[in-house]
């Protein structure tokens, strides 16, 4: 167990949340101020995805990032600003019978320099890296592409660029990319390294595997560990038995309790109060930046 955690806030993620909750932020100022909110309640690190705000499907354009870092920036407080570099590798099959060419409605796929366009941009102390491949969603065409050459030009321009990695880890054989990452000395000291559990075709929630996954750690690693759905908040206690740090938030959870929708600033405070009553301090997110030795490039 671990005495002290920092909490993440997933603001609002990329998929068809907002169909579910009016709660899930959509346009620049919506995100912002959600961000902004949950570090109020106690977060210290928002992780942000945009979206259109005609659409309201996820987004990689670097001027809604742009909107929602500077607002972010201005305001009376400073969480840490961990970015996704997650867009720019969905692959859209063309069918079971004539898998290419892709389907054109959902697959985007660019190059690994271009799916950091806004990290090069606005420079945020952190950007997540997804560390492998995998199917995405049941009876789907659906593939979440990563492959190990694009991960590793992907984490190169990191390392330059003097951002922090967080390597989004959603099976076993992710940690494998892990372990190579830092022998190739593409990963500084220490590793950054979230644990994403319950994603379907990904590691499943239950104790049993994410043990296994902790023990498969690199030494020195820092790392959360996470749940989707409503496994979210009792992660938030079991996280730091594990030795884990905290993320809470609506791009993986939408409700408070059974029936009843949360916001952001709601899932960090439930956070926060659950922390507490088993003895855990929560850090702010200056203590998180001494930490992690994360660079601010404002």
């Amino acid at each position: 167990m671990i005495s002290e955690v920092f909490v993440t806030c997933a603001v609002t993620g990329g998929g068809y949340s907002v169909e579910r909750s009016p709660h899930v932020p959509v346009t620049p100022k919506q995100i912002a101020d959600s961000a902004i909110e949950a570090t109020r309640e106690g977060a210290a690190a928002v992780h942000i995805h945009v979206r259109d705000p005609e659409t309201r499907r996820a987004s990689r354009d670097p001027a809604l990032y742009r909107a929602v870092v500077e607002r972010i920036r201005k305001s009376d407080v400073n969480p840490v600003i961990n970015l996704t570099a997650g867009l720019g590798g969905d692959l859209v099959l063309g069918g079971r019978d004539s898998p290419l060419p892709p389907n054109p409605a959902g697959t985007d796929m660019v190059g690994a320099l271009e799916r950091l366009a806004h990290v090069e941009e606005l420079r945020p102390e952190i950007c997540t890296l997804d560390c492998g491949t995998m199917n995405w969603g049941a009876r789907s065409e659906y593939i979440l592409v990563n492959t190990s050459a694009s991960l590793r030009k992907m984490a190169a321009r990191v390392q330059e660029l003097g951002v922090r990695p967080e390597l989004e880890v959603f099976d076993t054989g992710h940690l494998v990319t892990v372990h190579d990452l830092i022998e190739e000395g593409l990963i500084e000291d220490p590793p950054l390294i979230q644990l994403c559990m319950g994603i379907r075709y990904g590691a499943p929630d239950d104790p049993t595997t994410l043990m296994a996954l902790v023990h498969r750690l690199p030494a020195r690693a820092v790392y959360s560990a996470f749940s989707i759905g409503p496994m979210q908040l009792p992660y938030v206690a079991l996280a730091p038995l594990v030795g884990a740090n905290v993320r809470v938030g609506l791009e993986d959870n939408l409700y408070l309790s059974r029936g009843r929708l949360a916001t952001n600033a709601e899932l960090v405070q439930q956070a926060v109060q659950i922390l507490e009553r088993i003895g855990v301090r929560v850090m702010s997110p200056d203590e998180m930046r001494e930490k992690l030795a994360l660079k601010v490039h404002i």
